[in-house]
């Protein structure tokens, strides 16, 4: 089996690219579908959460509300006297993180199990600021430019382009920048075309990736 880091900053396209591998064969779990698992009320993670930033986080119902959650993680920015808030994103990536990167590795190993030949793939923004970059086989990076992620955030919102920009920009900060994770990747897919370019990438990324998952398995019965 073969370990799949799929990342890249906010609104690159990420999702897109995660399906269209799994329309070729690969496995996919996504590291923000865990995560909300793990915010539900009765987990360890859903407790750490409210106890760092409190009740003021939930809904009538118990659940966490993410938007307060991100308003207060991401914050806006610091300063004395200026009635912004500081961000709070290293406090709760610290309590979200290692239970998140737990069972994802759960999961593949769990794939590896039922699939000796599978590309299991953990689709996540923050693979190399959370240190788990050692956990995968290949890093697959994708990209696009700076405005694309502005309009693609506002579509996904609901919401005009300049509270989209100012929302990306926070967001961002919080995240290493595109040639940081360039730098780090085995496979890199420009996500700043149309959706048949990005296609052709994956297709070409994924067969090679088919044959490094084919090549490990003869080693391994060697």
């Amino acid at each position: 089996m073969l370990k799949i880091g799929l990342t890249g900053g906010i609104a690159s396209g990420k999702s897109a690219v995660g399906e269209m591998f799994v329309t070729l064969g690969a496995h996919l779990i996504q590291a923000d579908e865990i995560a909300h698992q793990l915010i539900q009320p009765g987990e360890a993670v859903y407790q750490e959460v409210v106890r760092h930033f409190g009740v003021a986080i939930l809904n009538a119902d118990g659940t966490i509300n993410r938007a307060r959650v991100a308003e207060l993680a991401f914050g806006s920015g610091s300063g004395a006297g200026s009635g912004k808030v500081a961000s709070r994103i290293e406090e709760l990536n610290r309590i979200v993180h290692p239970a998140v990167i737990q069972r994802q590795n759960q999961w593949m190993e769990g794939v590896g199990r039922s699939d000796p030949q599978a590309i299991a793939i953990v689709e996540a923004a923050l693979i190399l600021e959370a240190g788990a970059g050692e956990s995968f086989d290949r890093l697959v990076v994708v990209t696009c430019l700076p405005e694309q992620r502005f309009e693609r955030w506002a579509v996904r919102t609901k919401t005009d382009i300049e509270t989209a920009r100012r929302e990306v920009e926070r967001r961002m900060a919080a995240q290493f920048p595109d040639d940081v994770k360039i730098k780090a990747a085995d496979y890199v897919i420009d996500n700043s075309g149309s959706l048949e370019v990005t296609r052709k990438q994956v297709d070409e990324v994924f067969r090679k990736l088919a044959s490094e998952a084919n090549d490990e398995r003869l080693t391994t019965n060697d």
